[in-house]
């Protein structure tokens, strides 16, 4: 017998969970969008964009989704034959090297796996060898959303300090903004890249491109930049349409400035305080699963590795996807499906699963959701220890 009538809980990472604040701000008849109250919010939605990202630099909103703002960030930062060190820690780190390559940069690859951070040792040597200065960018995904990497955003700074090399630092932050700390001006980071629809809590459709007024200078005559994506306008418009390329996404921008309002509200720290335990209490459980079940485990080993906004786990093929599968038609709760770790058409793609907690989440939305997954591991017979949702708990209850 099916249980999942009720609300839905969407337990994916990305699209998030939308509040009820941001629905309701979104909620409205069209506004004027020549003065009044949208236009005079501006100035206002900048600060709290900025102070999500920790900077007091240049910011620049399109209308777009992450992979908008992976080209934004791209076509103001190089000129055709440019060369880009990426370094890889999954299938979103590939994406972003490849649509660079795709606009005629070329791009030089260190990949670290899909179970294990950036090595920066291996950076640094890479910079100390480019002994012409060829690579104008190093390109970091700080949280891959298919392998649940965090990686180590000093670190790679500290690295490209070390080589002595004059490489900008651009940090995909799509997966991690508004869930792991991220400090783009006391780490040193001239270009992040993030969007609307994860941990910022809006529906899809606004990218966010945060710059330094080193990179701002350094690329003021990049060949690959259209008009249309700007960055130079984009940041620094002295009217209101300039911000978006021409008409604003009016009711995204309601939506983000009550978003930004209840990041203020909770205060940053504590938004990445709730993520960090939240994301301790799924791990607990799925370290409990596995206790004399080899067939399931995190897909990141070391808990430093590990990102805050979502957990991807192994649960052996094909156990993955009739677990999801489970979830959603038996109770309501859409888990994320195994992204980028095993070919298109691989049996072995149905062993992977991932569990999305960025954003507006709290304690019962999670721990309902791993009540949900011990549940279907049962129903399922799917071999699996003992007391995941205790272990849960009690991180919860240590909080």
């Amino acid at each position: 017998m099916s249980l999942a009538q009720g609300r839905q809980i969407l337990s994916i990472p990305g699209p998030s969970v939308m509040p009820d604040r941001v629905l309701n701000a979104m909620h409205r008849a069209a506004p004027n969008i020549y003065a009044g109250p949208l236009v005079d919010m501006m100035p206002g939605l900048r600060d709290g964009l900025k102070a999500v990202a920790r900077t007091a630099q240049n910011v620049a909103i399109y209308i777009a989704n992450g992979h908008g703002a992976w080209e934004a960030a791209n076509v103001n930062l190089f000129s055709r034959g440019d060369k880009a060190l990426s370094l890889v820690t999954g299938r979103f780190g590939e994406g972003w090297a490849q649509q660079a390559r795709e606009l005629g940069v070329e791009v030089e690859v260190i990949d670290f796996g899909r179970k294990g951070p950036v090595d920066a040792g291996r950076v640094e040597a890479a910079l100390r060898a480019d002994t012409e200065g060829r690579i104008r960018v190093v390109l970091l995904t700080q949280v891959d959303t298919a392998t649940s990497v965090l990686n180590d955003v000093q670190a790679v700074r500290a690295a490209i300090d070390a080589a002595g090399h004059p490489a900008l630092l651009a940090v995909d932050c799509i997966a991690s903004m508004g869930c792991d700390r991220f400090e783009f001006d006391a780490w040193g980071v001239d270009v992040a890249v993030s969007a609307s629809q994860k941990g910022l809590m809006v529906p899809p459709g606004l990218g966010f491109v945060w710059v330094s007024d080193k990179a701002m200078a350094a690329c003021r005559k990049s060949d690959l930049r259209t008009p249309y994506w700007d960055w130079t306008v984009r940041a620094r418009a002295t009217e209101f349409w300039m911000n978006f390329g021409g008409t604003a996404p009016t009711h995204h921008l309601y939506g983000l400035r009550e978003a930004l309002s209840m990041i203020h509200e909770e205060g940053l720290e504590h938004v990445w305080a709730r993520h960090d335990t939240l994301a301790r209490s799924v791990w607990a459980a799925f370290e409990a699963w596995g206790d004399g079940a080899p067939n399931v485990t995190l897909n990141m080993a070391d808990p430093a590795a590990r990102a805050r906004a979502v957990t991807a786990a192994r649960i052996a093929e094909p156990d993955a996807t009739r677990l999801r599968q489970w979830c959603e038609t038996e109770a309501g709760v859409t888990l994320g499906i195994g992204l980028g770790m095993a070919p298109p058409g691989d049996p072995r793609a149905d062993g992977f699963l991932r569990v999305g907690h960025m954003g507006h989440v709290n304690a019962h939305m999670v721990l309902g959701t791993l009540a949900v997954m011990e549940a279907g591991l049962q129903a399922l017979k799917i071999p699996h220890g003992a007391g995941g949702v205790a272990a849960a708990a009690r991180v919860v209850a240590g909080a």
